[in-house]
């Protein structure tokens, strides 16, 4: 047995709070609103682009300063979950990013927008890590705990997909703007909701003095991998920039270790990342996350640009997604987390989610979308979502409470780090095959529509050759999953709480 939540027999184990399920309610509601501005955005941009009179070069600063700030700091913002206590770093981020929000629908210029957008990410990186380390500490019991994070789970591997949809009717029916203000009523509602609703548990805080050292290297070689691999996918791999924040990244992450194996109070420390099961569950999630932000990008514009399909219909098509990933993490995973170890949900999930994969590898121009898009969406949305939830589960599970803000941060950060990546790679990889694919099919176009026909099947053929690779790079998530997640099913066990009642607590069985 490894670690676990129990508690010995009079010394206080915790005792659930009754309106667990409420706080549910406005958490869930901010992740949704933190997922949805992942993808909403995407849609607007080309407007924004135009009315700010944004150049061509500066518009992917509208995504990448969000990108930067958002993951840079989460380790950061899940220290200080722990430190000021999660309830009011919340709060605080919720309100930090409704006033960011706001500030971006308002924007006159360019430079407003992307100041907008870095302080939306700097109030996101508070608030994500407070949102799952709120839940990791309220839920405690096993099967509870396993259809809270059902939920959760959901939402943030629907979110992304629901912020299409939503993103295509603002844009399409309202204004641009409206992408940014929607998010004011979300974080209005969820910080009252939280304020008079959640009650976080005593005892939970990490009062250790802030690891300033580990506070500066962290971010910035963060922020040097983030805008690495951003870089890459518009300057090309061998960039000197491009190169550079990759070799800064690895000696500031490196130097990072160092200091945290030394220092009294590490603002991540290592047992949070070197337990057996949360290392495999960090680096199994990026490596999906990695698939499926890439497949995201490519659907969009496959559907929009070779399919012509509206802003509003494109939504609609990623709807079978959503349905999958909220039928795969509420109703198999919730059901199975308490029955099965975690690992036997994850890999078949990512393995399933790869199958969906596989059929996006035989995408053409004339492609039906209820023979081939179809399914693979039900697929992706089925896998993801089975595999999500007991990963953000067990990714916080037998943590202790002082660790809990950083241990969810970390599942942020794989997800953010994972995000970039897959944009960065996979696009880079559509890129080289569609230029390949032209310079060997022009020559025989010898008409304009001819030519604009080779066009397209050179884009559809570059998608294809990148999602080979995210088929790959799922399987390769599912065996980390099968080989480092050894975690078996939780079960509850009755511990004597301080003041002679019982209480139950869930423990983390291994599997050897």
């Amino acid at each position: 047995m490894s670690e676990t939540a129990l508690k010995a027999p009079g010394a206080g184990a915790p005792r659930a709070d009754a309106n667990r399920w409420k706080a549910l309610v406005f958490i869930a509601l901010a992740q949704l609103m933190v997922v949805l501005d992942a993808t909403i955005v995407n849609i607007a941009l080309p407007s924004a682009q135009q009315d700010l009179g944004i150049s061509d070069g500066n518009r992917q600063w509208v995504v990448t300063a969000y990108a930067l700030a958002f993951g840079g700091l989460l380790l950061f913002g899940g220290r200080i979950a722990d430190l000021w206590g999660r309830k009011r770093a919340f709060v605080l981020g919720l309100a930090g990013f409704a006033a960011a929000s706001a500030l971006g629908g308002a924007a006159t210029t360019g430079a407003m927008m992307f100041g907008a957008r870095a302080l939306q990410g700097v109030f996101g990186a508070l608030l994500a890590p407070a949102a799952l380390s709120l839940l990791a500490v309220m839920f405690t019991d096993a099967k509870e705990r396993a259809k809270a994070f059902g939920i959760y789970g959901a939402i943030a591997g629907g979110g992304g997909a629901v912020g299409l949809i939503l993103g295509g009717f603002l844009t399409e029916y309202l204004d641009w703007r409206w992408t940014f203000f929607v998010n004011v009523p979300f974080a209005v509602v969820a910080a009252a909701g939280a304020y008079f609703v959640v009650r976080e548990p005593e005892g939970g805080r990490n009062r250790s003095p802030l690891d300033i050292p580990g506070v500066i290297l962290s971010t910035l070689g963060l922020v040097a991998l983030v805008y690495g691999f951003t870089r890459a996918e518009s300057d090309g791999w061998g960039d000197a920039v491009t190169v550079s924040m990759f070799v800064a990244s690895v000696a500031l992450l490196l130097a990072f270790v160092i200091v945290e194996a030394r220092v009294k109070a590490p603002l991540l420390p290592l047992r949070v990342v070197t337990d057996r099961n949360r290392g495999g569950i960090y680096l199994s999630l990026g490596l999906a996350i990695i698939g499926m932000f890439g497949l995201f990008l490519f659907l969009t514009y496959y559907l929009q640009v070779v399919k012509g399909y509206s802003p509003v219909k494109t939504g609609f098509a990623f709807l079978p997604m959503v349905a999958g990933m909220i039928t795969g993490s509420t109703q198999i995973g919730t059901r199975l987390m308490t029955r099965v170890p975690a690992r036997l949900l994850m890999g078949p999930g990512f393995l399933v989610a790869g199958l969906g994969m596989l059929l996006l590898t035989q995408l053409e121009i004339d492609s039906s979308y209820p023979a081939l898009l179809l399914p693979a969406m039900v697929l992706l949305g089925l896998g993801m979502g089975t595999a999500f939830m007991p990963a953000m589960s067990l990714a916080t599970q037998g943590v202790e409470p002082r660790d809990a803000g950083v241990a969810s941060a970390m599942v942020n950060t794989s997800q953010q780090v994972g995000g970039a990546i897959g944009t960065a790679l996979l696009n880079t990889i559509a890129a080289s095959a569609t230029t390949s694919y032209v310079k060997d099919h022009i020559a025989g176009a010898a008409t304009r529509p001819q030519q604009q026909l080779v066009q397209l099947q050179a884009m559809v053929h570059g998608y294809s050759a990148a999602i080979w690779f995210a088929v790959g790079i799922l399987g390769l998530a599912a065996l980390i999953a099968f080989t480092f997640v050894n975690a078996g099913r939780p079960r509850t066990l009755t511990v004597a709480s301080g003041d002679g009642a019982e209480d139950e607590v869930p423990v983390p069985v291994v599997a050897h």
